[in-house]
């Protein structure tokens, strides 16, 4: 299929307004390529896409190509976007004639998305014209929450793990709370967190209990939050370090004999897991 590129048409953009966009035409020069596009050819004038130069089309035939950046096939053709389809490469065409990408029915407007990144064109209310708006909220939105969650993890998230990482930890539990939400632990009597707390996170304490001995509990107050687990110099669940598992032995039935004083016992020897035994040297 060949798709001839005429340099005098305007083209008239309609926004999912129902209003208009004129393009002005531009002047093409007699330099024409093929670009080949999920098997689909199209003819085009490369000085087009240096409307756009920070884009890749607008670097591949811009500078790129003077000094031999860009080069064609046997055939001299440019096979490029590769994982584009030709419905959603004609629609990025149209964005560098008219400056908007109008997307038809039928044509998703996530993969038109994932174009634009991969060609580094920008994707926003002001360059999308399509009928579907609940879409494009959706991708605009997915882009805002983007945002925010690299702002999250710059500002929060990871000063987090690198508290956790300079005391030798490997791994993080971290707690969002609610701006509402108020923790006032008992330092003598600190809520259990074990692992069946770990979907529900302890606030403040409501009461105290006395119980028999004149031992006391305290009950907290348990909110559920979402909960991250953040782990690191792991790789399939298994430590690349030494573990240490501490057996306790009944052989040793007081002090004395621990201290070598009475039957002596071996000592336990440290575990190292699979992994480790792999990357280690032979013996």
């Amino acid at each position: 299929m060949m798709e001839e590129e005429h340099a005098t048409a305007s083209r008239i953009a309609v926004g999912a307004e129902g209003g208009a966009d004129v393009a002005q035409p531009r002047p093409l020069s007699r330099d024409r390529v093929t670009l080949v596009v999920d098997g689909t050819h199209f003819v085009v004038d490369p000085a087009v896409f240096t409307t756009y130069p920070d884009t890749v089309l607008g670097r591949m035939f811009g500078r790129a190509r003077q000094h031999s950046f860009t080069r064609p096939n046997a055939k001299g053709q440019y096979e490029i976007a590769e994982g584009i389809g030709a419905n959603i490469f004609r629609v990025i065409l149209d964005f560098y004639r008219a400056g908007l990408l109008l997307c038809p029915e039928g044509v998703s407007l996530a993969e038109l998305r994932e174009a634009c990144d991969y060609l580094c064109i920008n994707f926003d209310y002001s360059t999308v014209r399509c009928r579907d708006l609940s879409a494009l909220l959706h991708e605009l939105s997915n882009d805002g929450a983007r945002r925010r969650f690299e702002a999250f993890l710059e500002e929060l998230l990871v000063p987090a793990m690198v508290s956790s990482a300079q005391e030798g930890e490997r791994e993080s539990h971290i707690v969002v709370l609610t701006d509402e939400d108020i923790v006032d632990w008992d330092h003598d009597h600190p809520p259990p967190m074990g692992e069946e707390h770990t979907q529900r996170y302890p606030t403040c304490k409501e009461k105290v209990k006395r119980r028999p001995g004149g031992r006391s509990e305290v009950i907290y107050s348990y909110v559920q939050r979402p909960f991250l687990q953040l782990s690191w110099e792991k790789e399939e669940g298994k430590s690349r370090h030494v573990d240490f598992q501490c057996v306790r032995s009944r052989s040793v039935p007081n002090l004395i004999t621990a201290l070598g004083e009475g039957p002596t016992r071996a000592t336990p020897t440290p575990q190292v897991d699979e992994l480790d035994r792999l990357n280690g040297p032979a013996p």
